[in-house]
This record gives structure tokens, sequence and C-alpha cells, in this order.
């Protein structure tokens, strides 16, 4: 099983989206980045900030698309052509509108579930087949309810459960770092909140 070279949060630029749900993937990104004393960069022909240092003897790119959530893929696909960076090598680090706050799970491949995020990565890409580490926000129970949602603030009982299992998968970033997915997806989905 091939190593990570390459993770991605998601997440939208500018104050006014920092703390809101749909940029759990920044987050997470920025945990990692700190807990590796890793500086974050502009890089503008990757329309993003990047951060390189090597991890768990592992050379590893952090990355944060600068271009909206919705036209991540072209950040993404354009760092990845650069590097020379497969699929199967990217871990994409996103909110999931499908678990609740408090969940973070691993998965390979699988579509978009309508984040537009997801869905611009493998039109870019041209390839479903890359990791996701989906963090859960819960769901607003109405569809027309799901812009609305994804761009507020969770509230402070959300905000905690979602840290809580922010941490989680970041007790198990060196294995999935390493490829060794199996053993970090076992240790996370069992994990007890």
């Amino acid at each position: 099983m091939s190593s990570i070279r390459l993770i991605v949060g998601l997440g939208n630029p500018g104050r006014e989206y920092e703390s809101t749900r749909h940029n759990a993937g920044f987050w997470w990104v920025d945990e990692l980045a700190h807990s590796q004393n890793l500086n974050f960069r502009n890089e503008a022909k990757f329309y993003g900030l990047m951060a390189r240092g090597r991890l768990h003897g592992q050379e590893v790119f952090l990355f944060k698309p600068q271009t909206f959530m919705n036209v991540s893929g072209r950040a993404v696909g354009a760092l990845a052509q650069f590097h020379k960076i497969e699929p199967a090598e990217i871990l994409v680090v996103h909110d999931e509108l499908d678990l609740q706050p408090g969940v973070a799970r691993l998965k390979l491949g699988g579509g978009h579930g309508g984040h537009n995020g997801l869905k611009d990565i493998i039109a870019h890409l041209g390839s479903k087949d890359f990791w996701r580490l989906r963090i859960g926000i819960g769901h607003p129970g109405e569809r027309a309810e799901v812009v609305n949602f994804v761009l507020n603030d969770p509230r402070r009982e959300e905000r905690e459960l979602i840290d809580g299992a922010m941490l989680k998968a970041q007790n198990v970033a060196h294995l999935v770092i390493e490829g060794k997915i199996e053993a970090a997806m076992l240790k996370l989905h069992s994990a007890k909140v």
C-alpha cells in the first residue's frame, strides 16, 4: 500500500468562513501542521497554501486550496500533476453531513455525496480513488438548509464534539501517512467518543 504524499484540507478562504462547518478540513490540516511545526506558505501556481515536511519518515505536502470549496479540484489537480502524485497517495480531509459531530471516518474512493469540493477534485484528478478523512458535522434535516448550515459556525457543544473527533483522527495520522491505513481505520472507527 502506498504512503500518503499529499494531505488536502478543504475549506473556504477568508476570515468570514474561518469557523464555519465547511472549513473542518482546514481546521484538521492546520492542527497537523501546528503539531509538526510546519508553516503554510502561499503557492500561487497551485492556488493554495502549502506546507511541506518530513512526517513519520515520509515527505508530505499539507495543502489548503484558496480557490473556494466548489473549485478545489483546480488547485489539487495542479499540485498533484506537478509533483506526480497519484490519487491513492492523496488524503482529502473534509466536512461530512452524513456523519454526526464526534465521528470521523476514513475511506478510499466512493462518490462525492453532493459535496462540491469532492466533486471538483474527482473531475480534476479523473479518479475517485483517493483517500478521504470525513469529519462529521451532522445534517440540518432539510436539504434546502444545507448551504446555510455548512456556511455557519457549529454550536459550542457541536464544535467540542467535532474537535474530539478531529483529535482522534490526529492520533492515527502517523498510520495514515505511513500507508498503514487499515490499522488507522480500525483504531479510528473503534475509538470511543
